[in-house]
């Protein structure tokens, strides 16, 4: 039973990636850091970003029967563990004061909880859409 989300959950999951999100880079933003590490920061953020939306579009598919290949999926699972691991490490031997490094992991971890729920909100909507000609058709 495809069932579409209530507004509530969808809110709250723009709200946990948007929150996330402007928090880590307005932080980045006011941080007395050179350039050159607020870059590697918010790299990583994007990075992570992209990888939990396509490890959640994997794992979705996979459930819902539609062919993805183990490379794929693998490479999913990796580019997340690893945006996290990167965050860790970079923080880890960052110059910051403990609760500035943990604003940041609080700040990623929000944002990429937000980026997933918010792909599985917008795949939920879609599937509870009524069929369409377009739809009948496949």
């Amino acid at each position: 039973m495809n069932q579409k989300p209530s507004a509530a959950f969808v809110a709250s999951s723009w709200i946990a990636l948007g929150v996330g999100m402007i928090g880590f880079l307005v932080g980045l933003w006011r941080a007395e850091m050179l350039l050159n590490e607020k870059g590697y920061y918010f790299t990583v953020l994007m990075y992570g970003l992209f990888a939990v939306i396509s490890l959640q579009k994997a794992v979705r598919d996979r459930l819902e029967g539609i062919p993805v290949t183990d490379i794929y999926y693998g490479i999913s699972w990796f580019s997340v563990i690893l945006s996290i691991l990167l965050l860790a490490i970079g923080l880890w031997n960052a110059e910051l004061l403990p609760s500035e490094k943990g604003f940041y992991a609080f700040g990623f971890l929000m944002a990429i909880f937000g980026a997933i729920t918010v792909q599985k909100n917008t795949r939920d909507s879609q599937d509870a859409q009524p069929p369409t000609i377009k739809n009948v058709v496949k």
